[in-house]
């Protein structure tokens, strides 16, 4: 799987900088991805620092290395009241950085809190459309051999209150199914019908970092909320033949 400090690229750190930290130095808060934690988060702490004397960084420490696979609407809730106790502490507003899964649970904790003050969210490499995908990092949870037979395991009730990535797995070749028993992205996603709208629309800079490179996440276009599946089931047939 590829790590944070690897395609944390010193083109990247500076488009952060550009994006986000022109104003006061506002509190950094970091969400790390699945399979991982905060450790994956020291080389960009020490760069902030460097760049920004002074800034108060911190990478949560939830929901670690094996924990990061439980539901997502958990981790919501853990991360939000550690987020929601940092926010209080800092009236002038915090920077929001989260990596992968890292941006599905923030975008759950800025659509829940009806009163965050976070000023700019940064979701790196995140599946916010959904993934669609096979890869190492899920064959190590669920040992499926294709990806056309993922949606038997997530798409049901105790999956989905059980294994994280069941939360964003979306098969455009299953959509009903997708939408009838996911509880977590088409609420995000505004597929199903919500009151968050607002909430969402209190921060004050969006900023979405991918790219074609982007081995973990698939589509690598998911980085997008808004991409339609339906519109990329050609390039997927283009791009991994009889596998999808």
């Amino acid at each position: 799987m590829k790590t944070f400090s690897f395609i944390l690229t010193p083109a990247v750190l500076m488009l952060l900088l550009a994006a986000c930290w022109t104003s006061a130095y506002k509190p950094v808060i970091l969400v790390h991805g699945v399979l991982s934690g905060p450790r994956s988060f020291k080389m960009l702490t020490g760069f902030i620092k460097k760049a920004h004397p002074g800034t108060k960084v911190t990478a949560i420490d939830l929901f670690n290395d094996g924990n990061s696979t439980k539901p997502l609407w958990k981790q919501v809730e853990g991360f939000g009241k550690v987020i929601q106790k940092i926010m209080e502490k800092s009236p002038e507003g915090v920077h929001l950085l989260c990596f992968s899964q890292g941006g599905l649970i923030c975008r759950g904790v800025l659509s829940t809190l009806p009163n965050h003050n976070v000023h700019s969210f940064i979701a790196l490499s995140s599946p916010l459309a959904g993934q669609y995908g096979v890869l190492d990092v899920l064959r190590k949870i669920f040992p499926l051999p294709a990806r056309q037979l993922v949606y038997l395991l997530c798409y049901k009730k105790y999956s989905q209150e059980k294994v994280s990535i069941c939360n964003y797995w979306n098969d455009p070749h299953h959509r009903k199914q997708y939408l009838e028993s996911n509880n977590f992205l088409p609420l995000l996603n505004g597929e199903k019908p919500h009151t968050w709208r607002k909430n969402f629309l209190r921060i004050k800079k969006l900023v979405l970092i991918g790219g074609p490179d982007d081995n973990v996440i698939t589509p690598w276009q998911s980085r997008y909320p808004w991409v339609l599946y339906k519109l990329t089931i050609l390039s997927f047939t283009l791009t991994h033949g009889a596998e999808t």
